[in-house]
């Protein structure tokens, strides 16, 4: 996780290390961001926790009524559990326009030590810029946000965040709704380029959108040049290995090399720098970059990673002898 935070030590990286890389047992997190992102855009630095939690119980409320599935098929909510309170009233909840009574209060009861004492661990140690503490007891808590999480929530970085935080919290979704348990999803998704998205392997429905699923990876940088990728910017998924080899190099002799159309050669790119690039190789200096972003990836929870662990099991776990195979079935 350290490899990660070299590349840029900063709140905005430690809250995507939350996101991305930290335990997926259940999808509280995803909406604990939410709530984080939603105050932190506002500006608050202090907000009681009865009110920190509207936006964390009406976020779990809509994916509950849009039948996402919030735990593994092993799990077994209890009476008590915040989500017997969820499955009951979401649908009352999202009809009132704010969490029914019965709901808050479970909300209340459960948030800080179910979850916000866990977000900010990530491989057993804590995220070095705190984002929030909590002030108070009991129903009177209060949740203090830092000047790093107000400044991670800044206009010119939210609307990134969230793409990337509900697209992973839809590939986890979509991992318990395999029904494979703590394993997730063991044969990793599949990327489908033309349209974007990434599928996963058992049901080949699409799940997330490639670039919001990979683009925290990057830390919101092209891979290309390493510029931030803004709002507003066109974006491109770049086949880092240009695809074409495989189209040529298959007429000339059957393509012998890894699949070009694979999530470990995709990466998100400024348009301008991806046609300026076209079907050139790739500079060494991006190979290094891919191959953070792809190691960044495998420290994360599945399905993901096991995604890029099949691809590189095949080559001895090393990413140079997977390129080395590129340039071998070009030869």
């Amino acid at each position: 996780m350290s490899g990660f935070l070299d590349l840029e030590r900063s709140a905005r990286a430690c809250f995507r290390m939350s996101v991305l890389m930290g335990a997926n047992t259940r999808t509280y997190k995803f909406a604990l961001a939410e709530s984080l992102l939603h105050f932190g855009a506002q500006g608050r630095d202090a907000v009681p926790l009865d009110v920190f939690v509207e936006p964390y119980t009406m976020e779990m409320a809509r994916r509950q009524v849009a039948g996402a599935c919030h735990v593994s098929a092993t799990a077994e909510p209890g009476p008590a559990d915040f989500l017997t309170h969820l499955e009951r009233d979401a649908a009352a909840s999202l009809a009132l326009g704010h969490p029914t009574d019965a709901l808050r209060e479970a909300a209340v009861a459960s948030v800080p030590g179910m979850v916000m004492k866990k977000f900010p661990m990530v491989g057993g140690a804590p995220l070095p810029i705190p984002l929030y503490r909590m002030d108070g007891r009991g129903k009177h808590r209060t949740v203090v946000l830092t000047p790093e999480m107000r400044e991670v929530a800044a206009p010119e970085h939210l609307a990134g965040l969230r793409a990337e935080t509900r697209a992973r919290q839809s590939i986890v979704e979509a991992s318990f709704d395999a029904g494979i348990g703590r394993d997730l999803m063991a044969a990793g998704v599949i990327a489908d380029p033309e349209s974007g998205m990434l599928q996963d392997v058992r049901r080949r429905r699409s799940v997330a959108r490639v670039d919001d699923a990979v683009r925290g990876f990057q830390h919101g940088r092209c891979l290309l040049c390493r510029d931030p990728l803004a709002p507003g910017d066109d974006v491109d998924i770049d086949h880092v290995f240009p695809f074409v080899l495989m189209q040529r190099f298959g007429v000339l002799h059957g393509w012998r090399g890894p699949d070009l159309d694979a999530l470990w050669n995709l990466a998100p790119t400024h348009r301008s720098c991806n046609a300026k690039k076209s079907a050139d190789w790739p500079e060494p200096e991006v190979l290094d970059r891919l191959i953070q972003r792809n190691e960044a990836i495998i420290g994360s929870p599945h399905p993901l990673s096991k995604t890029l662990q099949l691809v590189l099991k095949a080559y001895g776990g090393r990413w140079g002898a997977l390129f080395d195979a590129v340039r071998a079935a070009c030869a």
